[in-house]
C-alpha cells in the first residue's frame, strides 16, 4: 500500500487545485497519475505500483495509459521539454478509477483527497449541465426571434465557448 510519510501538517487540497487537474481525454473526464500522486502526497511511482499490485480493480473504463500522441500533446501543452522530466506515458484515471484508488491507497490523506475529488467531479457535472441548458435556451431564443438579433446570439455563443487549453478543465496549470 502506498502511503504518505506523514499526514500531519499537510493541508487538504483546495477544490480549484483538483479542478485544474481534471482533463478531458478520449471523451472522459480524467486525472493523471502524477496529479493524483501530488494530491495524495505520494510519489507517482508508489501510486502506480499500488495500482499494478491491484490491476484487476482498474479495468479500461477506470484507467488507461496515454498514447504517444496524447502524451506528446500534453508535453506541448504544459511546455515540458522532450528530454526533461518523465519519459514514460502517464496513466489517466476516470472518476470511477479515482474512487477505486481509495481501496488501494489507505492513508487518512487518501480518504480526504478522494472525498474532495468526488466533489469536484460532481461540481463539474453540474457546471456542464448548466452550460448545456444555457446553450439550449439561447438556441430556442434564436429560433424565436428574427435575424436582427443574430449578432447578439453569435456574441453570446462566442462568450460561452471555453478559451484556453482544449483538453483541460478550468484555468491552465
Amino acid at each position: 500500500m502506498a502511503k504518505a510519510n506523514s499526514t500531519r501538517g499537510q493541508s487538504a487540497p483546495v477544490p480549484q487545485q483538483i479542478e485544474r487537474s481534471i482533463l478531458l481525454l478520449r471523451g472522459h473526464k480524467v486525472m493523471l497519475d502524477f496529479d493524483l500522486a501530488a494530491l495524495y502526497a505520494v510519489e507517482t511511482k508508489a501510486l502506480n505500483k499500488a495500482v499494478k499490485r491491484n490491476v484487476s480493480r482498474f479495468p479500461e473504463d477506470f484507467m488507461f495509459e496515454l498514447s504517444e500522441e496524447e502524451f506528446a500533446d500534453l508535453r506541448f501543452q504544459f511546455g515540458t521539454s522532450r528530454w526533461g522530466g518523465r519519459r514514460y506515458r502517464p496513466y489517466a484515471f476516470t472518476e470511477q478509477g479515482v474512487a477505486m484508488l481509495s481501496s488501494v491507497l489507505r492513508s487518512e490523506r487518501a480518504v480526504k483527497v478522494n472525498i474532495e475529488i468526488v466533489r469536484a467531479f460532481v461540481r463539474l457535472r453540474s457546471m456542464l449541465a448548466t452550460h448545456q441548458e444555457l446553450a439550449r435556451k439561447v438556441e430556442a431564443l434564436e429560433k424565436k426571434y428574427d435575424a436582427q438579433f443574430k449578432v447578439v446570439f453569435d456574441a453570446i455563443r462566442q462568450l460561452m465557448t471555453p478559451a484556453g487549453r482544449p483538453i483541460g478543465f478550468g484555468a491552465g496549470k
